[in-house]
């Protein structure tokens, strides 16, 4: 403590000094997450992280955070030249790379909305969106641009290559001039060189229309979801709040960024965070994951159940199954050496360096998550959907419940419609900062699913315990009427017959008051063990058999269905189970 003399003064100024500073910086903090800015996370990222390593083509090149905003300045020149105004939509529509994720943030900084496409939409489906959204342009991967037809998209200004700026079809002098003149506009706009100081984005409000992200679900066709800038920072928020990365964490983009869990999370909130991303820009199969993760050693994984379960099911749970090792694990001393390196051995698969596995966007299989609990596996499960951008349900791998989907996350409310929400399932309702403003140019959706007083029905049917864990049992649209009113989630019955015997995937469906099977066998594994085309079909009968013994009577399978080829499926690897309603048993 300073003692009264005439240097005191000064020590009094500096302390007057420091608090204000410290008052300052905490003004600054509650500012920031009162104004509830996702722009202003871009921004500091960028300024923060200036020298570091952005984003990664796998087996390509990388961007630094700089180079990330200056090629953001370039399309801020080409939009602003061309016409482009705040609030004009731009489509995005290819395979993830760096220049997508650049893009996507060069039209949310300069104040248009984002539209994603997923590039595995079938053009008719392109065309329609785009039409749909309005889109002034396009930014186009090459191999979607093949199948495209720039005629069906009328209202385009242009249409420019993801790969390297180049315009393909311009409806625009301006855009062409831009495009054709963009160093010397980068130059005049930026004539002593591009710094941090240059650095001024749009200032975006909570309620603004950030995104339009048409989904693709498994019980309807695509609608425009309008996210506001709130979910985004929600959501990103979140990440800050819950997953553990900080600058220069490396991590690898297996999702499709079109999709809001992996833009979400594979994106928005590691480039806030500054990390560096690499992008697996083929298609992303098991082989090509597994070599990402042994060299890069992600800190975090972001995963679909499918991914996971083909790992466990293929590499791991068969060396369990031997007689040996079913012995092995009986002795207590010995079952728990096993654990141990078997857990070792699947860490070390997903890279070794990860602090834990979120699982989301489908069901996840029992029999794989009862096996992950065993070993201790730093894996957890967590629930949202597009409408939300996409979080409503998460909790730490160390904390969670097996086989719930975590607890609502913060700035979000969940309830179960349920006269017994612990035991009767009922359909989730959600409400909070992640909510959508509703379907674009669909208001009779919009009303089917939001509540006069801001409740989002989301179609899933849970249960949830005294603690806030929120169990998911099916989509209320999938749920099946038993021959006495009983409720059948096919969802249950699927997850034990994916379990049997030479089962890849199947889907449970009721035709003429009678359940029906229908499956797609594991041919590569049939066919290893001997197995013919007619096999299956007796294999599958006394599947049919063997698990109708563990299934009340009243959602028992009647017959069994094989199907030739893998199911069509959602962007979150979910069953498009609305194509399958009618197929004949």
């Amino acid at each position: 403590m300073c003692n009264f003399c005439p240097k005191s003064l000064v020590c009094i100024d500096k302390a007057i000094s420091l608090h204000s500073f410290k008052l300052n910086v905490q003004k600054i903090l509650r500012y920031s997450i009162m104004e509830k800015s996702f722009i202003s996370f871009v921004e500091n990222s960028i300024k923060k992280n200036w020298d570091l390593d952005a984003l990664t083509d796998y087996k390509g090149a990388t961007l630094q955070y700089k180079d990330v905003a200056r090629k953001i300045e370039k399309l801020h020149i080409i939009f602003e030249n061309s016409g482009v105004v705040k609030g004009d939509k731009i489509a995005i529509c290819g395979r993830n790379s760096s220049h997508w994720g650049v893009v996507f943030l060069a039209t949310l900084t300069y104040g248009a909305v984002a539209v994603p496409i997923l590039h595995e939409f079938k053009a008719d489906n392109v065309h329609n969106i785009v039409n749909h959204s309005e889109a002034k342009l396009l930014f186009v991967g090459d191999m979607v641009w093949e199948n495209l037809n720039e005629a069906a998209m009328p209202l385009l200004e242009g249409i420019i290559l993801v790969n390297d700026f180049s315009i393909l079809v311009s409806r625009s002098e301006k855009l062409t001039y831009s495009r054709e003149h963009l160093n010397e506009l980068f130059g005049k706009k930026f004539p002593k060189n591009f710094r941090i100081k240059h650095i001024n984005y749009h200032k975006d409000q909570p309620e603004e229309l950030a995104v339009i992200n048409y989904t693709s679900g498994t019980t309807s066709y695509s609608k425009g979801v309008m996210l506001p800038y709130r979910s985004l920072w929600s959501n990103t928020q979140f990440g800050f709040d819950v997953l553990p990365l900080k600058s220069g964490d490396e991590l690898i983009s297996m999702l499709p960024m079109a999709h809001m869990y992996g833009l979400a999370f594979e994106f928005l909130y590691e480039f806030a965070c500054g990390c560096h991303i690499y992008f697996l820009t083929r298609m992303p199969s098991p082989k090509i994951i597994f070599q990402a993760f042994a060299e890069i050693k992600p800190r975090i994984i972001i995963a679909v159940p499918l991914i996971i379960e083909k790992i466990i099911k293929k590499n791991v749970l068969p060396k369990l199954e031997t007689p040996t090792m079913k012995l092995l694990l009986k002795v207590p001393f010995i079952n728990d050496k096993i654990k141990h390196t078997v857990r070792d051995q699947v860490v070390k698969a997903f890279g070794g360096n990860f602090e834990e596995v979120v699982v989301g966007g489908a069901a996840f299989n029992q029999e794989v998550e009862q096996f992950l609990k065993m070993i201790e596996f730093p894996y957890t499960v967590g629930y949202g959907m597009t409408e939300c951008g996409p979080i409503i349900c998460y909790e730490d791998w160390k904390r969670f419940k097996a086989a719930s989907c975590g607890k609502a996350v913060p700035r979000m409310e969940v309830k179960i419609v349920s006269p017994d929400p612990a035991n009767i399932p009922g359909e989730i309702l959600c409400k909070g900062d992640n909510v959508m403003l509703g379907y674009y140019k669909n208001p009779e959706a919009t009303a089917e699913v939001m509540t006069s007083d801001g409740w989002l029905r989301t179609g899933d049917l849970a249960t949830i315990d005294e603690d806030g864990n929120v169990t998911i049992k099916g989509r209320s649209k999938n749920m099946l009427l038993g021959p006495s009113g009983q409720n059948i989630y096919p969802e249950e019955i699927e997850d034990k017959l994916n379990n049997m015997p030479y089962v890849s995937e199947s889907i449970v469906v009721q035709q003429n008051g009678k359940l029906v099977g229908l499956v797609y066998p594991d041919f590569d594994d049939a066919f290893a063990h001997g197995l013919k085309n007619e096999d299956l079909e007796q294999v599958m009968e006394e599947n049919r058999v063997a698990l109708n013994q563990e299934l009340p009577a009243y959602s028992q399978i009647a017959k069994m269905k094989i199907y030739p080829e893998e199911f069509e499926k959602t962007p979150k690897k979910s069953i498009k189970r609305f194509l399958y309603q009618e197929a004949k048993g």
